[in-house]
């Protein structure tokens, strides 16, 4: 069976795999104090344009969004996020199982805005029992979101200028963040999101990295004692070298992008056929993942062919579905999903 279902299915790009296979009789330190982390941690200072950035490693998504909004966020505060944010649906009360709310707000296709976090942090100050409710300390986006749309430039620039007027600290969740800069129209670079978040993360798991995400601070004050937080949350790897490895490869000679904009490239091929063929969206998605409506006859035919996710329920006859490309996705999987639909 093709799988469609996401992007982390298959194990990791060639060059990652040879590069465990020529160190892996070294030693090395552990925890994340070899040459192959700070290695990669140059590289990726030099890739956002940030020599300044503090950068750590840790293993899944999950486990550094709980660890970043914890290290940063005092005991009776919380972070803004849509009411569709990984953290807020996605990740089984992660959040707040390190003691913080999650104040979700409504989306529009996965986004929201700064005229929004304005009005969070506006009503909560002005109320005078303020005291007695948690305090919005935070503000969390996914870059891409979960519907697969992206920021402008524009956009990130007024949400970045309302945390900076507020003093709390924008955090930039980059599962995808590749995905997102290679999708058609994106008008974001790296060192953009560098200078516009306090602090992000490089995605691995879902780029051709067998595991891993990069956790960069643009503000080394955000990080002090940083890795105290990752001992605590269970995250020091006692391998670091092999996070520090996998994103050396991912970010020389432009690997991680060049994959990236793969992936994007069958999505898109994928969207503009079945737009040809007559099919409808759930949302425009210019990244990796495409939401078109189909009959739920068609969906129960093509889950015995392919693999991919049931979204959302559109009326009784319909559903949204989620088609997911990846790194290692090829054209003829693509060429096969399309033969059938």
């Amino acid at each position: 069976m093709i799988s469609f279902d996401s992007d982390y299915l298959e194990g990791c790009l060639p060059e990652i795999l040879e590069a465990f296979q020529k160190t892996n009789f070294e030693q090395t330190p552990g925890y994340g104090k070899d040459i192959y982390c700070d290695e990669a941690r140059d590289i990726i200072r030099e890739a956002c344009e940030a020599p300044e950035a503090d950068v750590h490693f840790l293993v899944g998504g999950t486990q550094t969004n709980a660890t970043v909004i914890a290290s940063l966020l005092k005991p009776y505060q919380g972070v803004i996020c849509a009411d569709t944010g990984h953290i807020n649906v996605h990740e089984t009360g992660a959040v707040e199982h390190t003691g913080h709310k999650v104040l979700a707000i409504p989306n529009t296709d996965g986004k929201i805005s700064a005229a929004q976090i304005r009005e969070v942090l506006d009503a909560h100050y002005s109320d005078p029992c303020a005291e007695h409710t948690v305090q919005p300390a935070m503000v969390y986006i996914s870059f891409p979101t979960e519907l697969g749309t992206i920021y402008s430039k524009e956009e990130m620039r007024a949400i970045s200028k309302v945390c900076r007027v507020a003093g709390i600290p924008l955090f930039v969740d980059g599962a995808r963040l590749g995905y997102g800069l290679a999708s058609p129209g994106c008008d974001l670079t790296l060192p953009d999101i560098a200078s516009l978040a306090d602090v992000f993360y490089i995605g691995g798991t879902k780029q051709g990295a067998l595991f891993g995400e990069c956790i960069v601070f643009r503000n080394s004050l955000l990080s002090k004692d940083f890795r105290y937080s990752i001992k605590q949350n269970g995250g020091m790897l006692a391998k670091g070298r092999l996070l520090g490895i996998q994103f050396a490869e991912l970010f020389r000679d432009g690997l991680y992008f060049r994959a990236a904009k793969h992936a994007v490239e069958l999505a898109q091929l994928l969207k503009s056929s079945l737009k040809e063929k007559g099919y409808s969206f759930l949302v425009d998605c210019p990244s990796n993942q495409q939401f078109p409506i189909l009959k739920n006859d068609d969906v129960a035919r093509l889950h015995e062919l392919f693999g991919f996710e049931d979204w959302t329920k559109i009326d009784g006859e319909h559903t949204a579905v989620r088609f997911c490309t990846s790194w290692a996705t090829t054209r003829e999987a693509v060429d096969a999903l399309l033969s059938e639909l």
